[in-house]
């Protein structure tokens, strides 16, 4: 009897093993197959659940002035390190990982907490593009990422080439304005000596006032990163204040100094 009741116990414990080993296993697939790829922009392979996915497009929506790169977790340092590769024409570009919108979409404090970054982000374009204006083509893209703390940081890609070659056009306006004002002055007065001659030649055949005689016939590419808004303007300054510099400096002028950490 005793042996009949271990046989049953130990059936009992198998078949709740296995029972729960397959919802194990049910779980997993129903978490996998509730993920799924995104639209838009990406690094890596991201996926997300349908309701972070649903989320993530009214984020986009809500701040369209923005591009948003989506980052797969095991890409996150990867696009840390190469975040000056990722250019958009938009106002500003933003990375984020996957898990950062799956929290966001289901923890209000957590969304809260990134989307007032966002919206100071918003209230700053305005006047960041206006302070880039001045400065041409020479800025390529804007953006920000955040690290796994919630800390923001800003970064701009510059394009050191194009800013040179503003100096290079803008000197080039100047000579040709210097030269054409040169060429101008010494033209007038070739027309006055001209004029003296044929009132000379004119007054000495009678004709006062005589008829003039016909004239003969890759980019290097530079990305800084702050911790805020004007410090970042300051570094996007400094880039550009070295690159003129450098632009008017002798052979042996550059060679004299080092580099410059541009990160915060």
């Amino acid at each position: 009897m005793e042996q009949i009741n271990n046989n049953a116990v130990n059936s009992y414990a198998a078949d709740y093993q296995y029972r729960t080993e397959q919802n194990k296993k049910t779980e997993t697939a129903e978490k996998t197959e509730k993920k799924t790829k995104v639209s838009g922009r990406t690094i890596g392979e991201p996926e997300l659940s349908e309701k972070a996915a649903k989320y993530y497009e009214k984020l986009k929506k809500k701040y369209s002035n923005m591009d948003f790169v989506l980052v797969s977790p095991e890409k996150k340092a990867e696009a840390e390190r190469n975040k000056g590769m990722y250019q958009s024409s938009k106002d500003l570009l933003v990375l984020i990982d996957s898990d950062k919108i799956e929290k966001m979409a289901e923890d209000e404090e957590y969304r809260k907490k990134y989307e007032s970054i966002l919206n100071g982000a918003t209230a700053q374009i305005a006047q960041m593009k206006n302070n880039l204006a001045s400065k041409g083509e020479s800025v390529r893209s804007v953006g920000l990422s955040f690290d796994d703390h919630g800390n923001a940081s800003f970064f701009a890609v510059i394009d050191k080439s194009l800013a040179a070659q503003r100096e290079r056009i803008a000197e080039k306006k100047a000579e040709n304005a210097k030269k054409q004002k040169a060429d101008q002055k010494k033209e007038a007065e070739r027309a006055a000596e001209e004029k003296r001659k044929e009132k000379a030649k004119a007054k000495a055949n009678g004709n006062e006032k005589g008829e003039p005689e016909k004239a003969a016939n890759s980019s290097d590419l530079v990305t800084v990163t702050a911790s805020s808004w004007d410090d970042l303007m300051r570094k996007i300054d400094g880039v550009l204040f070295d690159e003129r510099a450098d632009h008017i400096m002798t052979a042996d002028e550059k060679a004299v100094g080092g580099s410059f950490d541009y990160s915060i």
